[in-house]
């Protein structure tokens, strides 16, 4: 066995901390499952794009009690360095396995270390986390969630006072002081309880009555308030908001998918808790083809995310993309805000660079700012931090069904994005359109981006492996013609250089190193490529464009886009 997994699992043994549960399900695994043991002990559990995130189990690179504890106990120590007089902190969790167990023992943690820590009472979206960091003025916050990952998995979302994720200095900074504690007797389990104040219905109402202010178009919504609308949170914190702040924007025929309406955190009826998956919306869509609805929308465990449904051109229903539908919701709060005498000459917005470049073009042509973050949403965040003052954030999103409107959250927000979405497709059908007519006008006047992600799963330690020999591969073997068209430029946001391979000149790229490679082709592709910070994953990015002259080619250049990408994933053999 690998002597450090040897080292580690032996340590935990004879930690007196430890309960025995845990030490009797490490010598079962010992006898009967070394692979497993190897994989819950080779490494710590590390921040991300994300936080904390893993599977739930014994071990320390799994989630549990004590690397919660761990991981509290180090971001406590951080806070207590660098906060003067009394510190606060929120709290809050999703509906998965575990979450209630976790978010106590982050807030008896934090109350152990002497801070004052607001515990909401129940299940609650990321979202008025973030939100609730700031209305109660604290410095930092967490919340219990793995997102949209399997159910085997549980995460730790760490926040600070800005409301935004932890981002440099700050995530290694804290990780740094995590690594300081080598015993779990250094973690302060218990001792506090008189610090931590449970939050009911206070930060609830503000929070409504903030989304509610950002409609931009509440006129058109009293006209539109039968829109038909179809809701599931997928057994998670959805149910919680999502149907109050419909029901605040003025939509009054809302139909909640009940098989997904309870709260579950083995998430009964799909494979997995993923908007982004067809399968996860499948009951559903059922239910809207039932009552010819005209949207579906159905939120991530956490409501950070939303995926949609709508009829197409042929009245055939689809589960638009992550990009589709970041176009349309910039698109719409962009114009809105114009047509409604909204618009600041400081509003800009923002995206992540995985994120369709097509919003780069109608924000250039409405004369508005559009910048470009790595991925996860904590860098969408800090420029929202960084130009507090100076710019006017507007809206931002990136491809993985995560969006944002306004500045008063920090994160991505499922709840506001429910509203504004149902709001913009509310005006389509004032209008006399769908939402896909909007999307085929859209492409009409600034060019027809089709997009793609496929996400190849590598487990474990030799899974790890796999992923990062894939990526020196592309590095130090990059294509020289992808599908037929040669490649003109790399970007290694890794070494922080793009390189353009028809001068060979090299720019800096202005953005902290992450593990990312992107490559440009002649035609105006783009392929990225980026091992996942949360799940076990490499992901790749296709990008392809030209122009739709005609909204009557709709359909034949949509398959020719298709059949572009097909033959790109063929040339790179990741078919």
């Amino acid at each position: 066995m690998n002597p450090e997994v040897q080292s580690i699992t032996g340590q935990w043994l004879e930690d007196p901390v430890i309960d025995q549960a845990t030490k009797d399900e490490i010598i079962r695994l010992q006898s009967e499952d070394e692979k497993e043991l190897v994989d819950s002990f080779y490494k710590e559990l590390e921040f991300g794009t994300g936080g904390l995130r893993g599977i739930m189990g014994v071990g320390s690179n799994r989630m549990n009690k004590y690397t919660v504890g761990k991981a509290t106990q180090g971001f406590a120590n951080y806070l207590k360095a660098n906060v003067q007089g009394e510190i606060k902190v929120a709290i809050a969790h999703d509906s998965r396995n575990n979450s209630t167990l976790f978010a106590e023992t982050t807030a008896n943690v934090f109350a152990a270390n002497g801070i004052k820590v607001f515990l909401f009472d129940g299940l609650r979206p990321t979202p008025e986390l973030s939100f609730a960091i700031r209305q109660l003025g604290c410095h930092g916050g967490v919340v219990l969630t793995a997102s949209h990952n399997p159910k085997e998995y549980n995460g730790y979302k760490a926040y600070w006072a800005d409301g935004g994720q932890l981002v440099p200095p700050h995530d290694k900074n804290v990780i740094t002081e995590v690594n300081k504690i080598t015993n779990f007797s250094e973690v302060k389990f218990e001792g506090g309880a008189s610090n931590i104040e449970k939050i009911t219905s206070e930060v609830d109402e503000p929070y409504l009555e903030m989304l509610k202010s950002l409609s931009v178009n509440p006129e058109m919504i009293k006209r539109q308030k039968d829109l038909k609308i179809v809701f599931t949170p997928i057994h998670g914190t959805g149910i919680v908001l999502g149907p109050k702040i419909l029901e605040k924007y003025g939509f009054e025929n809302v139909t909640v998918v009940e098989e997904q309406a309870e709260p579950n955190g083995n998430f009964p009826t799909v494979v997995y808790p993923n908007p982004e998956e067809a399968e996860a919306l499948s009951i559903g869509l059922a239910k809207a083809k039932e009552l010819d609805a005209d949207i579906l929308l159905g939120t991530d465990p956490d409501a950070d995310r939303v995926g949609i449904a709508v009829k197409d051109n042929h009245g055939e229903w689809v589960l638009l993309n992550g990009n589709q539908t970041a176009s349309l919701l910039f698109n719409y709060v962009i114009k809105a805000r114009k047509d409604n005498g909204l618009m600041k000459d400081n509003d800009f917005v923002c995206k992540t660079i995985v994120t369709s470049d097509l919003i780069d073009r109608f924000a250039e042509k409405q004369g508005m700012e559009c910048f470009n973050v790595l991925t996860g949403f904590k860098y969408i965040a800090e420029v929202i931090l960084e130009q507090e003052g100076k710019k006017n954030f507007v809206v931002g999103g990136e491809e993985s069904y995560g969006y944002l409107i306004g500045d008063q959250v920090r994160d991505k927000d499922a709840i506001a994005s429910l509203a504004m979405i149902c709001e913009m497709a509310a005006d389509a059908k004032d209008q006399g359109k769908s939402l896909y007519d909007q999307l085929i006008d859209i492409y009409t006047e600034y060019g027809f981006f089709k997009e793609r992600l496929i996400s190849i799963t590598k487990k474990g330690k030799e899974g790890a492996e796999d992923i990062k020999a894939m990526m020196k591969s592309f590095r130090e073997n990059p294509p020289a013609t992808i599908n037929g068209s040669k490649v003109v430029c790399v970007k290694d946001y890794q070494a922080q250089t793009s390189k353009n391979l028809e001068t060979q000149e090299l720019e800096p790229i202005e953005l902290p190193s992450s593990n990312v490679l992107q490559f440009f082709t002649e035609d105006g592709s783009k392929i990225s490529a980026r091992p996942s910070g949360t799940e076990p994953k490499i992901k790749f990015y296709f990008s392809v464009n030209t122009a739709l002259t005609n909204k009557a080619d709709f359909d034949k250049v949509n398959t020719e886009l298709e059949a572009k990408i097909d033959g790109i994933i063929t040339s790179l053999d990741l078919a």
